[in-house]
């Protein structure tokens, strides 16, 4: 996905966080976040961002800037936050590591076969934008990151990946077309096939539990000016985020329905344990757009209004339920400071 959101969205929610709290001893607000119970930090310092599960809920896969090149790497820790470890090279940057193969393999995104250099910051001279670098491309190793192995070879941004319950396909954003659109393949680089194909950024894609659908986030411009800003920023390999609804479809890209319409950034959806709502982050609840807080939201497929799940004015996000459903993994700045972690809590429905 997502490694721009987290720093570009961050930097704007950390900037207008309230003041910080003990970093181990994070609060909730008495009342309001009834979903969630007995609330743990498994990371401290730095930006700790986009974790994930292993299939059997004993390990967690997240990317964290406490690298060797202080750029965004893969790394693994235990359920409860002990024996973190690098598991990506350490070169270059690095985003979306996902357990897969029964957690025997991962799959992360990097740029460090073009360059052991961390990529340059995106180009601020277009106003607020993500960078979409054109030396993204998907690696698959070992689950202690060792045999790593260059899966795509394709001129362009290939990122934003994660694969299905079943371990057999990859679904990812790619601009290997000319635009950025949804592919699914299988995990050995085979049965490419392209999901979306409407103008416009599709992007941060996650399975249902049951393997049918996709849930995603899109940005489709039809206003003239908004496709010429649109096209001239992709060009030069950048994306304006400010404003992006939720969508799902069946997982062979039939049936695209969009589930939020409210101007807002929306992102980072997931599947809640019954496949039958979405999880995803949003500053629909921000008074201050230019300035936002993120908080968690779900809203059912079936349509209806958003409810809110977090009520906490800092960054909240990429959220993922444990293989059993009772655990919600997600990261937030409420733990103080400058630093982004990653926490888990019970989840009561």
């Amino acid at each position: 996905m997502r490694w721009f959101a987290i720093i570009a969205l961050v930097g704007i929610a950390v900037a207008i966080r309230p003041a910080a709290r003990a970093q181990n001893a994070p609060q909730l607000a008495p009342g309001e976040e009834r979903h969630l119970s007995n609330l743990q930090q498994l990371t401290s310092g730095g930006e700790n961002a986009e974790a994930y599960w292993s299939p059997d809920g004993k390990q967690i896969i997240y990317m964290s800037n406490q690298s060797p090149n202080g750029a965004d790497q893969i790394f693994t820790m235990n359920a409860d936050g002990s024996n973190q470890r690098l598991v990506s090279t350490g070169k270059g940057r690095c985003t979306c590591g996902y357990y897969f193969d029964g957690g025997k393999r991962i799959v992360y995104s990097s740029t460090h076969h073009h360059s052991e250099a961390v990529p340059p910051p995106p180009d601020r001279s277009k106003g607020y934008v993500w960078p979409i670098y054109d030396t993204w491309d998907l690696f698959i190793a070992n689950a202690d990151g060792s045999n790593p192995r260059q899966l795509t070879t394709t001129k362009g941004y290939d990122a934003e990946q994660t694969v299905s319950p079943d371990g057999k396909t990859i679904v990812f954003t790619s601009v290997r077309d000319g635009d950025l659109d949804l592919y699914t393949m299988g995990t050995d680089g085979s049965r490419l096939r392209r999901l979306t194909n409407q103008l416009g950024y599709d992007g941060g894609p996650f399975f249902s539990h049951d393997g049918r659908q996709i849930c995603y986030r899109a940005n489709h411009p039809t206003d003239p000016a908004e496709v010429d800003d649109y096209k001239g920023l992709l060009a030069r390999n950048l994306v304006r985020p400010t404003k992006m609804e939720i969508f799902v479809m069946k997982s062979n890209g039939s049936e695209q329905r969009q589930l939020t319409r409210n101007d807002a950034a929306n992102f980072a959806p997931c599947f809640t344990p019954d496949d039958k709502r979405l999880m995803f982050s949003t500053n629909l609840a921000s008074p201050n757009r230019r300035a936002p807080f993120f908080d968690l939201f779900i809203v059912p497929l079936a349509g209806g209004e958003p409810e809110r799940v977090t009520f906490h004015q800092s960054f909240n996000a990429f959220p993922m339920f444990s293989p059993d459903g009772k655990k919600l993994l997600w990261t937030s700045s409420r733990g103080g400071g400058r630093n982004i972690d990653i926490f888990v809590a019970d989840w009561k429905d």
